[in-house]
């Protein structure tokens, strides 16, 4: 199996890879709001809903199909590192699915609060998770983030 990804690989390509969430984000405001977006208060609490929902669903289905398909999102290819199912390195497949709903999911939870949370307590958990430097979407898949070769 190649090398462990480092944090810094992992923490940028995060950063990237919430930029194509926001992206989803600012597409779903407009497109659901008219493009006024200042005065999101005051849409229909439906669309409200929808807006806040829509992203976390294209996030997901963005980073399990790029996931289980190579291994790799935008952020990951960017930084070149890859996802790999623990037992033997290989594209994580249909365990891609499940790394991206540990992960992108939760999201939905965010008027609870425990959206935020559980995404601050699943990306520190690899700094003191040992030997693999796993998450908790990676401990869900069986999965570790390696060096791409």
């Amino acid at each position: 199996m190649p090398p462990l990804a480092g944090y810094g690989q992992r923490f940028l390509a995060r950063f990237v890879d919430n930029a194509i969430l926001l992206a989803f984000d600012a597409l779903a405001s407009s497109t659901l709001l008219g493009g006024d977006v200042a005065d999101a208060r005051d849409a229909p609490a439906a669309k409200q809903v929808l807006v806040g929902v829509i992203p976390f669903l294209l996030y997901f289905a963005y980073e399990g199909a790029m996931t289980a398909a190579r291994g790799q999102t935008l952020g990951k290819m960017a930084v070149r590192i890859r996802a790999a199912r623990l037992a033997d390195g290989a594209v994580p497949g249909p365990a891609g699915w499940t790394r991206a709903a540990v992960y992108a999911l939760p999201g939905l939870l965010l008027a609870l609060l425990v959206g935020p949370l559980f995404w601050l307590l699943n990306v520190l958990w690899c700094t003191w998770d040992r030997p693999w430097h796993q998450c908790l979407h990676d401990k869900a898949a069986r999965t570790v983030v390696v060096a791409a070769v």
